[in-house]
C-alpha cells in the first residue's frame, strides 16, 4: 500500500516476463477478484457507500459499478481480439457513466452479480489460451496504440486490487 490515496496499490506497472508464475497470479487475481470487492463493501450502509474515497474522488457505490462496467468492457475486448484482426475498440468515458443515475444510487448487488458470472466467464476463456492467443492484440484509439492481452490482463488484475484498497483503505480510515 502507498499513502497516495488515488494509487494505494501503487501505479501500474506491466510485468517484465510473461511466465507460467506471472500467469498463475494474473488468473488468481482475475478469479478473486468479485469475492475481493465483495468483502470490502460487505457491511457498509448507504451513507458509508455514498462516501468518496478521497477528496473529487468517487464514492464506493461508483467504484463498484465502475469496475463492473470497466471488466465487462475488457472482456468484450478480450473476445474483439480474440475473433478479429487487431481491431479499434471503442472507448467509453469512465468519468462520465459514473455520473450516471444508476452508479450513483444503485445497490451495489447487481454489479457484484456482474462481476461473479464475468469473471468465471473470463477467466474461463484465459484458461484455454495459446501463448500465440495471449500475444493478440486491440487497437486503443485513445492511446494511440495497440494492446496485447498479455498487457490488459495484467492491467485489469491490477485495476481490481486498485479498486479494491480504494474501499479497504477509505473503510480503514473511517473505522468502518
Amino acid at each position: 500500500m502507498t499513502g497516495d490515496l488515488r494509487y494505494p496499490v501503487g501505479r501500474f506497472s506491466a510485468p517484465t516476463a510473461w511466465e507460467a508464475a506471472t500467469v498463475a497470479q494474473l488468473r488468481r487475481d482475475l478469479t478473486d477478484f468479485p469475492e475481493r470487492m465483495r468483502a470490502a463493501v460487505a457491511g457498509l450502509n448507504d451513507a458509508q457507500l455514498d462516501t468518496p474515497y478521497r477528496d473529487g474522488g468517487w464514492t464506493s457505490r461508483q467504484v463498484v459499478h465502475h469496475v463492473a462496467d470497466s471488466h465487462l468492457n475488457a472482456y468484450c475486448r478480450f473476445r474483439l481480439a480474440l475473433t478479429e484482426d487487431a481491431p479499434t475498440i471503442k472507448p467509453y468515458d469512465e468519468t462520465r457513466w459514473a455520473e450516471l443515475p444508476d452508479a450513483r444510487t444503485l445497490p451495489v448487488a447487481p454489479s457484484l452479480q456482474i462481476l461473479d458470472g464475468l469473471h468465471v466467464r473470463w477467466v474461463a476463456l484465459i484458461d484455454t489460451f495459446t501463448p500465440e492467443q495471449w500475444q493478440r492484440t486491440f487497437t486503443h484509439p485513445e492511446h494511440k496504440r495497440s494492446m496485447t492481452l498479455a498487457h490488459t490482463a495484467a492491467l485489469y488484475a491490477w485495476h481490481g486490487r486498485h479498486h479494491t484498497a480504494h474501499v479497504t483503505t477509505l473503510r480503514s480510515r473511517r473505522g468502518w
